[in-house]
């Protein structure tokens, strides 16, 4: 029962309402966002954060391990709070990215773990690099939003990545070669 009420909430769906089959629900990109972190050099830790979000999520309540997550954001949507760090990111000594590109991730698996818990493990693309993770996913909250009046959820995640793994590893180990990664997602009922 926790498993099916869960993976209802995590998807946004009600734990009263049963459905056949998997429903849309798409991602508010206002209001979804991923922050990373890495240490530098020792002396500090540098914050990053990406937006602009599409992405939606398929979810099947009699059988919660069958819904998916697919999403994506622009490269060039990164803000660190300084320009120069920025240009470096997307020089050929990291990401050499262009204009349209995109990191992506798609869910292949969703482990319940908890009563607002769960394991989601996916395929996360950077830098043309397709990796296999798993986020460590919480719910937050779902149900009816007050301002659009439909159903929403979110949810928060973590996971640490390593920058080699994805070909944007200048600096390692100085500038750490890990990535503390926080993932913050609103998600509304498609129409």
């Amino acid at each position: 029962m926790k498993k099916t009420l869960f993976a209802a909430a995590l998807m946004g769906a009600t734990a009263t309402t049963a459905f056949a089959a998997p429903e849309a629900y798409v991602l508010d990109a206002s209001h979804s966002q991923v922050i990373f972190s890495y240490n530098h050099l020792g002396f500090s830790t540098t914050y990053g954060m990406f937006s602009g979000f599409e992405g939606e999520v398929m979810f099947d309540q009699e059988n919660p391990e069958n819904s998916s997550v697919s999403v994506s954001m622009p490269v060039m949507s990164m803000f660190t709070g300084w320009e120069q760090r920025e240009e470096h990111f997307m020089s050929a000594d990291f990401f050499e990215a262009t204009e349209g590109e995109m990191i992506s991730f798609t869910s292949t698996g969703i482990e319940v773990t908890g009563e607002n818990t769960a394991n989601i493990t996916g395929d996360l693309t950077i830098n043309g690099v397709t990796k296999s993770v798993v986020l460590d996913a919480k719910l937050n909250q779902t149900g009816q939003h007050p301002m659009a009046g439909k159903p929403w959820a979110g949810f928060d995640a973590t996971t640490t990545l390593l920058r080699s793994d994805y070909n944007v590893g200048k600096f390692a180990p100085f500038v750490s070669d890990e990535v503390a990664v926080t993932i913050s997602i609103e998600a509304m009922k498609a129409e």
